[in-house]
């Protein structure tokens, strides 16, 4: 039995089932095609949540201020191509981490697990934790990528990057192999989180939703809908395991790799609580919505509808 999708229909229930491969495809497709569009968001909150890095508020220099103004102060320091710093490795996170993730958590439906008890967020959760591994290296480069820029508007660790497989290359050459898993300590439970509450939420905002008979049932607007209310806790729960992810893949390493900053994920959040104060962990947070706000609304609708497509396709060829 593949992932099944059950919808009313007249008294009676129509199914449409999409085997976990294509899930795979449709999952990573939606995603890239999302972050096209969010990735100049990504930039902003990138920056946002590296300024005044392990300093108290107030002593420190507040180049990007605000959404507005730090879109302006990147298109400035770097060009309008600026705002797309990083998109190259962007999409092949996307493809990388979202491929999987969608991929495990329809083997999950297909195995009846996210029919038990809290099966959902767990399946969820373990779909987000090996989608994070496998594009570790890819979010790696981006972050560093999208963190450079000129002398004057330059805030945390500058890599001075110049393409995704130059940083490849510099990564594998100075650290090793496992220099490419840099701060992947921080990217699993960020996106386990993130994954978890994404999914989890999705699904039941999505029958709350057509419940309510607001909408037609088939209608886009309905993934919309259920799109909106799961980007509001996916950011909740997810911004301050971002700022720390964003922190750990930025900071510089010494020639064993280790961190010089940092030693970890509760290392990490410790030293911000302290030395940059507990609201320091949502820095970046109007950013961190308005980019996961429509990533996640068009990646679910963009993976929806995909979903409706190869479902009835499916059917008609049988």
């Amino acid at each position: 039995m593949h992932l099944a999708r059950a919808q009313k229909a007249t008294g009676a229930e129509a199914v449409e089932t999409v085997p976990p491969a294509v899930d795979l495809v449709l999952g990573a497709s939606a995603c890239c095609l999302a972050c096209v569009f969010t990735n100049p968001l990504e930039v902003v909150k990138t920056r946002l949540q590296l300024q005044g890095e392990l300093q108290a508020r107030g002593t420190y220099p507040q180049p990007y201020r605000g959404f507005m103004a730090s879109v302006a102060a990147v298109a400035r320091a770097d060009g309008l191509w600026g705002l797309q710093k990083g998109l190259a490795a962007g999409l092949l996170y996307q493809g990388l981490m979202n491929g999987v993730r969608f991929y495990c958590y329809s083997l999950a439906c297909q195995a009846g697990l996210t029919q038990q008890p809290g099966g959902t967020v767990v399946a969820g959760a373990v779909a987000g934790a090996l989608g994070a591994f496998v594009g570790s290296p890819a979010y790696l480069i981006k972050t560093q990528l999208q963190a450079q820029t000129v002398a004057a508007m330059a805030v945390g660790h500058q890599h001075n990057h110049q393409t995704v497989l130059g940083a490849l290359e510099t990564i594998w050459r100075q650290q090793g192999l496992l220099g490419l898993w840099q701060g992947v300590g921080g990217a699993v439970p960020r996106v386990m989180v993130g994954s978890a509450a994404q999914l989890a939420t999705f699904t039941s905002a999505k029958a709350w939703v057509q419940k309510q008979q607001w909408l037609p049932e088939d209608s886009w607007l309905v993934a919309l809908a259920g799109g909106m209310i799961s980007s509001i806790a996916v950011v909740v729960v997810m911004t301050p395991f971002d700022v720390v992810s964003t922190r750990l893949y930025n900071q510089p390493v010494d020639r064993a790799g280790r961190g010089q900053l940092y030693g970890g994920l509760t290392d990490c959040m410790v030293k911000i609580w302290r030395q940059e104060g507990p609201l320091a962990l949502y820095k970046g947070l109007g950013p961190a919505y308005l980019r996961l706000g429509p990533h996640t609304i068009l990646s679910m609708l963009f993976w929806d509808e995909l979903r409706k497509l190869a479902g009835r396709a499916q059917h008609q060829g049988t």
